[in-house]
């Protein structure tokens, strides 16, 4: 019976060093940390939310503490394969940032991120293919009208003359007939995420849904081909259009070289012209001159001259009883 009574102070102290033991493990206080929100419920109702960082009172054993976090998160989408207006399948991934402004809500409408992943996924998906379902393929893959004002080729022709780069422009564009684009990848986007943020509101999650951005657009491989048919199309006639230039350019060129050519060619035979001319007019003046010093030897002379060009080309005389023949016969030229 002593020992009984001497054991029991011992069992009592036990016994309370378990229950503060128990009391500390449980922990009547909690940290919250920087870029993390939490939600406090008892015995299943919620009974406050703290947002600011800090140290917390909480009753053991009936206080339960859900830790979000309060920064900004990231969603990647999973590609998905879309139609667009005219029914071109391409193959869309999206990728999106979304925060928990209200914990509490969040808590009572969702109440894990891996359930927010999925609900806001869907949300992100429906909108993505509703607005591209109603749109055309160019306004979703281009953001503007650049490349139907050719600043690429301008800067290729930056080397060309101006008035030649000009055809060019001029061939290509009328060569080369691309849609415009009234909206755009940008405006799209935003038309996303206006639909899914009024999806999200409507749902009252307690979270925001900061953006959506497409972060790959691929053509699907039905539409590839087509659409690498079309790219070739375009430089092939962006080549013709080169081509044409230098074709117009070699024939300006070769009519200016036949003009020079004929010009020259009559500059020269004026010339040759006027110095044939010249001492034409120089010959006959030494053969009057020298006729009229010695007619009957310039007579004799030029008799000789035409006795050895036409003589060569007679196979025959029949007859030399002519006057021509004078020189041919005896010293006086009689026969």
């Amino acid at each position: 019976m002593a020992k009984s009574k001497k054991a029991k102070p011992y069992i009592i102290m036990g016994i309370v060093a378990f229950a503060v033991i128990l009391f500390l493990s449980t922990g009547p206080l909690y940290i919250v940390d920087e870029g993390n929100q939490v939600v406090v419920t008892r015995l299943g109702r919620i009974v406050s939310t703290h947002t600011d960082a800090g140290l917390y009172v909480k009753i053991p054993f009936l206080d339960q503490v859900t830790t979000y976090p309060s920064k900004i998160l990231s969603l990647d989408g999973d590609p998905a394969r879309i139609p667009t207006k005219e029914n071109q399948y391409i193959i869309v991934d999206t990728t999106s940032r979304w925060r928990i402004t209200d914990p509490a809500l969040f808590y009572q409408s969702i109440r894990t991120i891996e359930s927010a992943y999925i609900k806001l996924g869907d949300i992100i998906d429906s909108s993505t293919r509703t607005v591209i379902s109603n749109n055309r393929l160019a306004e979703i893959v281009r953001s503007s009208n650049i490349i139907n004002d050719r600043q690429n080729t301008t800067e290729e022709l930056s080397g060309i003359e101006e008035e030649d780069s000009a055809e060019i422009e001029a061939l290509i564009n009328g060569n080369i007939d691309l849609e415009s684009v009234t909206k755009g990848r940008s405006l799209l986007c935003g038309e996303m995420l206006r639909q899914a943020q009024k999806a999200v509101a409507e749902g009252e999650f307690g979270v925001e849904l900061l953006d959506i951005v497409p972060r790959q657009v691929k053509y699907s491989d039905e539409l590839t081909e087509s659409v690498y048919n079309r790219m070739i199309k375009e430089r092939n006639q962006v080549a013709q259009a080169y081509r044409s230039l230098g074709e117009g350019k070699k024939a300006e060129w070769q009519g200016k070289l036949q003009k020079e050519k004929a010009t020259i060619q009559s500059e020269a035979y004026k010339k040759a012209e006027e110095i044939k001319g010249a001492a034409d007019a120089q010959a006959t003046a030494i053969y009057a001159e020298a006729y009229s010093k010695d007619p009957d030897f310039f007579a004799f002379w030029k008799s000789l001259e035409s006795y050895k060009s036409t003589m060569g080309n007679f196979d025959t005389t029949y007859s030399t009883n002519l006057d021509y023949f004078k020189y041919l016969y005896g010293s006086d030229g009689k026969r």
